[in-house]
């Protein structure tokens, strides 16, 4: 959606930072002060130094998250560095408040080596209740990932991962659905193997994708492709089953399903007439799609949607990121697993009333009021079942309790 440059300028410049950390306490007395800092901390502190648990109940911890990027890979910007990622560090821990009541800290790195930020994020994990990685180039991304889920207990999601690829498999469940498909038979074309594009992958194989064609700037990842990094390789074994080689003319050939997370207008409109009947186009990327939504449906898309606002079926990771991370924290669960994000789509994907499914209308809106409850109440409860929640919560208490902080009111909507 293009915005008018003068005001965003403005917006920032009167704003000042688009968060802000206020008391919980009021001191108005010295006993008010004894009680909130010293000596009244003493208790607490002793109670904590014998069960670490208890920063959970006794401090902020068990709401608050480190939004942590090294401006390596900034949406539309690329490598800008930590000072020029910022803001937009900033606008995610606005979204990750409004849409989940999570209190989130933007903390951009003057490093961009990995040992760096994989040792930051482990000294500064007895703060936090969760971490989200956010604008770091890949590969490098999914080591910082890995690394910290074998080294830290709290939950490590990724938005440029894994928000994607949730909002992605919502969007084809319900795409599916209005077709009369079944996942495991149709062929999925993913253009871009970042981050986004193989944490997309690795979740349709996970849900029962069997034909899945990657690729990266230098055609479809296979073992005849010359520039894969160590993720790639580790993802060329499991996808492209027909064993094609070459560009994406040669992958789309008789494809269901696009999937664009990589540049704009790089997906032709013949392209489409070369795709299997009534296709479904996810055009993703940002600021511009792969392909103007109103031309591929002039060349015979079925479905199509795009990875921003201003579209039909618009699909932002707003309406996944902010949930998932509430979820986790409500049950304090340890770790993010494929099975919860599974559930958190599958979770999304229903939040659209089935009597207004339909080819321009798989998702939500941005503004839904559901999604992220539905959401945090997915993930909150696939953490319990799984066996990496510290904290039991019953059936629908997670959703109630985001509606209610959220919009004033609870109500159960199950």
């Amino acid at each position: 959606m293009p915005i008018d440059r003068t005001r965003a300028i403005e917006l920032h410049k009167k704003a000042k930072g688009k968060i802000m950390i206020y008391p919980t306490i009021n001191i108005h007395t010295e006993e008010d002060m004894a009680l909130a800092y010293i000596p009244g901390s003493v208790p607490p502190s002793l109670a904590i130094q014998e069960d670490e648990g208890m920063s959970f109940e006794y401090t902020g911890r068990g709401n608050r998250i480190a939004v942590i990027s090294d401006g390596s890979a900034v949406l539309g910007l690329g490598n800008v560095g930590p000072c020029a990622a910022l803001p937009v560090i900033e606008g995610k821990c606005l979204l990750f408040k409004l849409f989940g009541d999570v209190n989130a800290i933007p903390v951009c790195l003057d490093t961009q080596d990995t040992d760096d930020i994989i040792h930051f994020c482990t000294l500064f994990a007895p703060s936090l209740g969760g971490i989200n990685i956010e604008d770091i180039a890949s590969p490098k991304t999914f080591t910082i990932v890995r690394e910290l889920r074998s080294r830290i207990n709290i939950p490590v999601l990724c938005d440029d991962q894994h928000g994607t690829a949730v909002i992605v498999l919502a969007g084809i469940f319900n795409a599916l659905e209005v077709q009369g498909r079944k996942l495991r038979d149709v062929k999925i074309v993913i253009n871009g193997a970042g981050a986004a594009g193989i944490a997309t992958a690795e979740l349709l194989l996970k849900a029962g994708a069997e034909n899945v064609v990657l690729l990266n700037s230098s055609g479809i990842l296979n073992e005849d492709n010359p520039r894969m990094n160590h993720v790639q390789k580790e993802l060329a074994e499991k996808t492209n089953p027909e064993k094609r080689s070459g560009g994406l003319d040669k992958a789309i050939e008789g494809a269901h399903i696009f999937i664009g997370l990589s540049t704009g207008g790089v997906f032709p409109v013949e392209f489409i007439k070369r795709m299997s009947g009534d296709p479904v186009i996810l055009a993703m990327a940002l600021p511009d799609p792969e392909i103007l939504p109103e031309e591929a449906i002039a060349a015979g898309a079925a479905i199509v949607a795009t990875g921003g606002p201003g579209f039909q079926n618009a699909m932002p990771n707003t309406l996944s990121s902010p949930g998932i991370m509430r979820g986790l924290l409500d049950v304090r669960a340890t770790v993010l697993n494929h099975n919860m994000l599974l559930a958190a789509a599958r979770a999304l994907a229903d939040v659209v009333d089935r009597r207004r499914l339909g080819p321009g209308k798989i998702m939500p809106d941005i503004f839904c009021d559901e999604a992220a409850p539905r959401v945090a109440e997915a993930v909150g409860q696939a953490a319990i079942a799984e066996g990496f929640a510290t904290r039991a919560v019953p059936k629908g208490e997670i959703y109630n309790n985001l509606w209610q902080s959220l919009y004033g009111e609870q109500i159960m909507r199950f």
